[in-house]
């Protein structure tokens, strides 16, 4: 089936026939909706944690960190903003000068003075246009001043990344969300001798910008913060590409090739894979906020990386007294209720199997990576949604699901998606090594049935593309996971430009 041309593209990539084969497969038969029990909520798959339960929570945490505890932050930053200023781009190119009343563009001029990037666009329209941005603004020159912001002869803006973008204003200038990403690495992940651990995860085109950048902040930030920092970056890896199809879902080909595109953030399992810390928060790059805004950032971060350490003690605990004998019949109990009551992980089939039997599946069930997710109160925003889901192997269990996972024909499924109280703001933290110490492999507790397609393009050709299962959706899958809720103060992604003028992102 492969030229010899394909297979030696193959082979620089890492993937293999059989790899590309499945996937072509999939192209024709499509991925499966997800089957689920119901969306997740408090009292039922989300816990609301009382004064003391945060307090112990904190103390755990505090003290995992004081004993020499690893710990790692995982900042997905790979991508250019270019969505982030959509509206401005379409305002850019359009043909009439007229500024819509209330438009998104109308209102960031309108605040213009409270970007925190106006040094450098007074500074890049001077250069572009001789004139001062005041002296723009009076006359008019809108579409000139957004041009200044994202043309590459500007500002650039709508090219570069977002970890790179100025976010936030203070009295000796303005941060980027990779500066503010540090400061909050070192108020809530310094370990016993101020070291914090950061791995962003960055296009292969924009690495040498961050290496630059961080080389410009690092020394700052350590000297305002007291700390160590120890910061490495990886790429999305060839070898999670996936093949592209055309509409008849033959493979795409071009200027003689075949056409591979990157898997989506759910390649990433592979690089949270060579991370070496036992611990690993994770959270996107533009959910940042300024020190003065930061307080319930800090508090929940601690309170989240607590009750995974919590978790995992008692994890820990039932699973070395199975593997030493050392429990009764009381204890396989109180084990099962820990798995159906704390994980959340049901299945109907335990009730016909023998204690042997049962304490084997409680084993396999608890030997899995874990992560705690914070879960805040739906309002409005984007984002997936914590439910309980039915398993390939029969159980059920939390997962976070994106809208298009679930049948829009399942009548009872929408009714559970409208019900849903909460969603996923991607605030989450792991524990990816057994009770030995020794790393779990992550991608083989990812379920590939969890993907999408979608239609894209190509030079104008209209192609379809494949994504990997999402990082926290189906390549987190069959992990123990555990959900919490967290207060919205706690999430404030940059999703357009205009939501830098949000009072969240105000110093």
């Amino acid at each position: 089936m492969f030229r010899p041309e394909d297979i030696e593209l193959l082979k620089n990539k890492g993937i293999t026939e059989a790899e590309v084969e499945a996937q072509l497969k999939r192209f024709v038969t499509g991925f499966p909706y997800l089957q689920i029990s119901d969306a997740a909520r408090v009292g039922a798959g989300i816990f609301r944690l009382d004064e003391g339960e945060i307090d112990a929570a904190l103390d755990r945490w505090h003290e995992y960190l004081a004993h020499g505890g690893e710990v790692c932050k995982f900042v997905p930053a790979s991508g250019a903003a270019s969505r982030m200023f959509k509206a401005l781009f379409e305002y850019v190119d359009g043909v009439t000068d007229e500024l819509k009343e209330g438009s998104p563009v109308a209102a960031l001029l309108a605040n213009v003075n409270n970007l925190p990037f106006l040094p450098e666009l007074r500074a890049a329209v001077e250069r572009l246009y001789g004139k001062t941005l005041d002296e723009m603004l009076a006359e008019g020159r809108n579409r000139d001043i957004i041009a200044a912001i994202v043309n590459p002869e500007g500002m650039n803006y709508g090219g570069l990344p977002k970890g790179l973008l100025k976010f936030h204003t203070y009295a000796d200038g303005s941060r980027t969300p990779i500066e503010e990403h540090l400061t909050e690495g070192a108020q809530t992940a310094a370990n016993s001798k101020g070291i914090v651990n950061l791995h962003f995860t960055v296009s292969s085109n924009h690495r040498k910008l961050f290496e630059e950048k961080l080389a410009e902040v690092i020394p700052a930030t350590e000297k305002r913060m007291g700390v160590k920092f120890n910061v490495s970056m990886s790429e999305q890896k060839p070898s999670t590409d996936t093949i592209a199809v055309n509409p008849d879902n033959t493979p795409f080909v071009e200027d003689g090739h075949l056409l591979f595109r990157p898997g989506g953030h759910g390649a990433l399992i592979q690089n949270l894979n060579d991370i070496e810390s036992a611990v690993v928060f994770i959270k996107n790059i533009d959910n940042v906020v300024p020190d003065s805004k930061r307080a319930d950032t800090i508090r929940y971060k601690e309170v989240l990386g607590g009750l995974l350490l919590e978790v995992h003690d008692q994890i820990e605990e039932d699973l070395l007294a199975i593997d030493q004998k050392l429990y009764t019949s009381d204890d396989i109990k109180r084990m099962l209720d820990y798995l159906n009551n704390v994980l959340n992980v049901r299945d109907a089939k335990l009730e016909g199997m023998d204690d042997d039997a049962v304490v084997e599946y409680i084993k396999a069930k608890l030997n899995r990576p874990l992560r705690v997710c914070g879960m805040v109160r739906n309002e409005g925003e984007p984002g997936g949604g914590p439910f309980i889901a039915r398993n390939p192997d029969g159980s059920t269990s939390p997962q976070i699901l994106e809208s298009n996972q679930v049948d829009p024909n399942n009548e009872a499924y929408m009714k559970m998606m409208a019900s849903a109280t909460h969603f996923n703001p991607v605030d989450l933290v792991c524990y990816i090594k057994d009770i030995h110490g020794k790393k779990f492999d992550l991608p083989s507790y990812v379920d590939p049935a969890t993907g999408f397609i979608s239609s894209k393009s190509s030079h104008g050709k209209e192609l379809r593309a494949m994504e990997l299962p999402g990082l926290w959706n189906g390549a987190m899958s069959d992990w123990n996971t555990v959900f919490v809720e967290v207060p919205i103060s706690t999430f404030n992604p940059v999703k357009t430009v205009n939501d830098l003028l949000r009072p969240a992102h105000q110093n």
